[in-house]
């Protein structure tokens, strides 16, 4: 099915490519053959001017647009876009792509009519004769469907004039533009039809208001923006972007008729992307088109989640990330007739700066042939061939992969410095896991990089004949691999030639994983005959979608070379060569095709100097080569020239040197159990029934392990045993703490004293090693100030306090365990509890008794003590499974915590005390985590990750509201005026949710994305009120713990004398 569908997009991508020999059927189109338009026709005209909009066009049936069919009206913009919402007034001229606005472009540029320099008109047509019309078109472009639609806009823009800007272009004076856009819909589908009759574009470029130079047109789809709280980019898709591609419009065609192009944009099949027509125009010279060279079908990939950002208007950089983000070639120039030119590198001057691939959200892989593209005359095409074997260990496996003798085919387009490499055969128990090792290809796209003036990419300087050695070390992964490469020089068929060998560690990627690699830059230091170059690289891996997510990582490798050649040390003509050059790479797509078993690469690249704001032209060490970390450590970039050398997994060390360490005691445990059940090889799946326990990436047992089989999921302590009450049935996972804090990199230690806070409320929330602060206006996150108040790297801090009449911070910690303590002013913080500690989680202040109270989910209990930790009392160790969170409500004496018992979850509540213990909610609980009581409004809230619900009640009545359902994985809740925070695992992030509109309307995602814990809201003062032990402790010797109206005196445990008085 995927080789049918892959020659069907290839006779897409045929058709843009094909040389325009001769006219296609009918010949060009007439301004005449457009669809019937004008103030005859009853249309609407839109204003003269410049970036105006017109008012919403309603619809009397909808339109349907990417995964949307509710789209009831539109509005036409002088700019050549149809939105099928109203463009932002800071969007009304173009400037960024994609915008947030749906958006439909035949010719998306700025133009002008000010001072009547054109018209456009624009209106909804229900006759038969303007619907038989447009379905006679669609039909051409899709013969095999039958599409009848019942009404069409049509929009035409008429003899429209270019924005010119403050300097007027001489050659575009007098030009004008006429095209037309029709938008036929039925039922259950929708069609675009594009127009651009014979003469209509005089012009292909506009003067850009926010890039202040001439940018080329667009035709292009886009989505806009999606999401309901985390607003991002839509689905896009973009047919044509530069200078050729615009002038082909009229010349060509995807629907068989010349000038006329034809997209599904709106049924079940365009849910993922606009779906183009595939006619090829047909020729009368007979010629044929070679589909059989399998080979060197090259094809583009899925990009990772990471930036997903807008771009200038001048798509030099256009980039977009996402889960399920494909690439597929753009418009290319028409093919001229294939010449053969001497092997020489392709120039700066000469260079095309049209994307060779742009971005799209969510297609099918698209194929190019590359005999096709070889005779576009995009630039003097080269092949190289070679040859590839390897044996690497994936993951943990003890047994290598092994393979031999397969074929590398790499075609390289010369004037865009671009290489694609296909290695096939490639076994699937290691496809995926090589996807990240995109320099295997890289080093051809260094060969034959753009070069500026005055640099010289890999060719020039050896001629195609050296031998090149790396080394990747992937950070957090035991081992390395080496790739060693020999390039002969050209072969008798003007061919390079090159031999790769692969050996060593690789860490596994899942089955069904992309990868995407941001574009990056690498310095490359030249002495007589030898090159080398070394850099740190990032690559996210995007999983398959599991229960509706697609969990994504960043993963780190240092990379270092050498390449050896001989050098002609007496060719004096030869101009000396710089001592350092930057490699510039960009639009890097790799795949690994599962049923075809081949791998590809595809990068762009240049070479030149070292460009200021570059990382490298910091001079660090890390991207320079020079740090000096040990062969199995990675360096770590730091401020300026800085930098750290970190041991990779398996090692122990300062970084400069490491050595190896002995496996922990999860490892040996996995290993024995799949070993005595032969399934040693991590390719093969687990024998079904059969238990094995995971490890985290430092070797520890991760907290939550579950039963592959069955389908449950518990929770473990250190040394990998159950805890008791956490097991959860199918499809739930408990909210299990790690106990074991991360490895502390080697480096300059982390500063641990306080980071004093500014004046007023503020967030503060935990992340492994370190507290953060999130300061607040009103109820809103001022994201853009938050910072770290505290490091802390060894602990793992999970509960947060804070005391507002000192300004002091409570936590637990449960790597050590203990609990601990900081002022906002500033200081060192202090251990005020460290002895007889299980696994403290939650912690609540008492401002007005001075006291702090604890759940302990190892212990199964719940304690009282002073703010200094000292005159410690249990309160409660009975019927307690798994106690997390917990609050008090001073002024009036009570005590809240959460059990999230598997077996029996609730929400209980007692006096200060101790006494008057009961529950306060039992049913329709999952997994209440989080917990917090908000003094003014007197409400108790609370999150569940198990019902995935946040829900708040009083106390003293008996009703409860749920306030919002389908929260992703919430921790912990604090309150602050009309808002919960809560800190959410699945998103790594703070949500706001408005209590009063039950609804989220903001989130902060801290720069670092590791898991968040507790939350706690920093007063600027204290509520007001006070309770029985507001002053003079009430009173009592020891412990004055509130109660409804009272308080009660205790002593402490295990110190009971004559000094101290219990009493009522």
């Amino acid at each position: 099915m995927l080789a049918s569908s892959s020659r069907i997009r290839a006779a897409w991508t045929r058709a843009l490519l094909l040389p325009l020999l001769l006219a296609g059927p009918g010949g060009c189109l007439s301004r005449q053959e457009l669809f019937p338009f004008g103030p005859g026709q009853g249309d609407l005209e839109l204003e003269d001017g410049d970036d105006l909009v017109s008012p919403a066009l309603e619809l009397s049936g909808a339109l349907r647009f990417y995964d949307r069919s509710d789209i009831d009206s539109v509005y036409v913009t002088t700019n050549g876009i149809i939105a099928t919402s109203e463009p932002p007034a800071k969007e009304s001229h173009p400037g960024l792509f994609p915008p947030t606005f749906g958006a439909i472009g035949p010719f998306l540029a700025d133009l002008d009519t000010t001072d009547g320099l054109g018209k456009v008109y624009y209106r909804e047509d229900l006759s038969p004769s303007i619907t038989q019309r447009a379905a006679e078109c669609v039909h051409r472009g899709f013969p095999e469907i039958s599409f009848q639609p019942s009404s069409a806009v049509v929009v035409t823009w008429e003899s429209v004039a270019p924005y010119q800007g403050p300097s007027r272009d001489l050659d575009q004076e007098g030009k004008r533009n006429t095209f037309q856009a029709v938008l036929a819909s039925s039922d259950s589908s929708s069609y675009a039809i594009f127009l651009y009759p014979e003469d209509g574009l005089q012009f292909h470029t506009t003067f850009s208001k926010k890039e202040n130079h001439q940018v080329p047109a667009v035709v292009a789809f886009s989505q806009g923006s999606v999401g309901f709280l985390w607003k991002s980019n839509g689905a896009f898709n973009i047919f044509a972007n530069d200078r050729e591609s615009i002038e082909n419009l009229a010349k060509s065609s995807n629907s068989g008729q010349q000038g006329v192009w034809v997209f599904e944009i709106g049924s079940p099949a365009t849910t993922n992307g606009v779906v183009p027509a595939d006619v090829i125009l047909g020729t009368e010279d007979g010629a044929e088109y070679d589909d059989e060279d399998e080979d060197y079908d090259l094809v583009t990939t899925r990009l990772g989640l990471e930036d997903v950002g807008t771009t200038p208007f001048s798509y030099k950089a256009l980039r977009r990330g996402g889960a399920d983000t494909y690439s597929v070639p753009s418009v290319l120039s028409p093919r001229r007739a294939a010449t053969e030119r001497p092997l020489g590198p392709p120039t700066e001057r000469t260079r095309s700066f049209q994307l060779a691939v742009e971005t799209f959200h969510q297609q099918h892989p698209q194929v190019i042939d590359v005999d096709e593209v070889e005779e576009t005359g995009v630039g003097s095409p080269q092949r190289v061939n070679g040859k590839v074997k390897g044996r690497i260990f994936v993951g943990s496996s003890q047994i290598p992969v092994v393979f031999e003798n397969t074929d590398l085919h790499s075609y390289v387009v010369m004037n865009h410095g671009r290489s694609y490499t296909a290695i096939s055969t490639i076994p699937e128990t290691v496809g995926y896991s090589l996807l990240p090792l995109a320099p295997v290809g890289g080093i051809i796209g260094w060969m034959f990089a753009v070069e500026q003036d005055g640099f010289k990419n890999g060719f020039s300087i050896t001629g195609g004949e050296f031998t090149r050695q790396a080394e990747v070390t992937f950070v957090g992964h035991p081992g390395k691999l080496v790739i060693k490469q020999r390039f002969s020089g050209i072969d008798e068929h003007g061919h390079l030639t090159i031999d790769t060998e692969l050996e060593g560690h690789v860490p596994q990627i899942p089955f069904g994983s992309s990868v995407h690699i941001e574009p990056y830059t690498e310095l490359y230091h030249y002495s007589t005959s030898v090159i080398t170059s070394s850099s740190t690289r990032e690559y996210t891996v995007t999983e398959p979608e599991r229960e509706g997510a697609a969990p994504s990582r960043v993963y780190t490798y240092q990379w270092r070379q050498t390449i050896t050649f001989q050098e002609c040390v007496h060719d004096d003509s030869r101009p000396a060569l710089p001592s350092t050059q930057q490699l510039s790479v960009d639009s890097v797509f790799v795949l690994y095709n599962q049923e075809e078993r081949i791998l590809r690469y595809a990068l762009s690249n240049s070479i030149g100097p070292v460009r200021e704001g570059s990382p490298d032209a910091l001079q660090n060490p890390c991207y320079i080569g020079t740090h000096g970390c040990d062969t199995n450590a990675a360096c770590r970039p730091g401020p300026r020239t800085q930098f750290t050398c970190e041991c990779s997994i398996g090692f122990r060390g300062d970084g400069r040197t490491c050595y190896e360490v002995e496996k922990t005691r999860c490892q040996h445990e996995r290993e024995h159990i799949l070993g005595a059940a032969g399934a040693a090889d991590p390719q093969r799946p687990i024998p079904p029934g059969l238990f094995v326990p995971e490890c985290d990436a430092h070797g520890h047992y991760a907290p939550t392990q579950c039963h592959g089989s069955t389908g449950y999921c518990w929770c473990v302590d250190r040394d990998g045993r159950e805890v008791e009450g956490t097991r959860t049935r199918p499809g739930m996972t408990p909210p299990c703490l790690s106990t074991v804090a991360p490895p502390i990199h080697q480096g300059p230690a982390v500063p641990t004293a306080v980071i004093p806070l500014p004046p007023g409320t503020h967030l503060l929330f935990a992340q492994t090693g370190k507290i953060e602060r999130l300061p607040l206006e009103g109820n809103t996150m001022r994201k853009t100030e938050a910072k770290a108040f505290l490091h802390v790297p060894a602990k793992v801090i999970i509960g947060l306090a804070f005391d507002c009449v000192d300004k002091m911070v409570y936590w637990t910690d449960i790597t050590e365990p203990s609990i601990g303590r900081a002022s906002l002013h500033g200081g060192e913080p202090t251990t005020i509890i460290r002895q007889d500690l299980g696994s403290p989680e939650g912690i609540a202040v008492d401002h007005l008794g001075r006291n702090i109270f604890w759940t302990d989910s190892d212990l199964d209990r719940i304690e009282v003590a002073k703010l200094d930790g000292t005159q410690r009392r249990v309160l409660f160790e009975t019927d307690l499974v798994n106690p997390r969170g917990v609050v008090t409500d001073s002024m009036r004496g009570n005590l809240y915590w959460t059990d999230w018992n598997r077996d029996n979850p609730k929400i209980e509540t007692s006096y200060m005390d101790g006494t008057n213990r009961r529950i306060l909610v039992q049913d329709d609980l999952g997994l209440p985590n989080g917990l917090t009581f908000d003094a003014f409004s007197s409400q108790l809230c609370w999150v569940d990750a198990g019902t995935s619900r946040a829900e708040c009640l009083n106390p003293s009545q008996p009703s409860r509201r749920k306030v919002l359902e389908g929260l992703q994985y919430p921790f912990a809740v604090t309150s602050y005026g009309k808002n919960l925070y809560y800190t959410d695992w699945k998103m790594n992030s703070v949500v706001a949710l408005d209590l009063a509109i039950s609804k989220e309307t903001d989130a902060f995602q801290p720069h670092k994305q590791t898991r968040l814990y507790g939350i706690t809201t920093a007063l600027s003062q204290c509520p007001q009120g006070h309770n029985y032990c507001s002053v003079n402790n009430g009173g009592c010797t020891h412990l004055c713990l509130a109660t409804p109206g009272s308080r009660t005196c205790r002593c402490p445990d295990n110190t009971l004398g004559v000094d101290c008085i219990e009493r009522k």
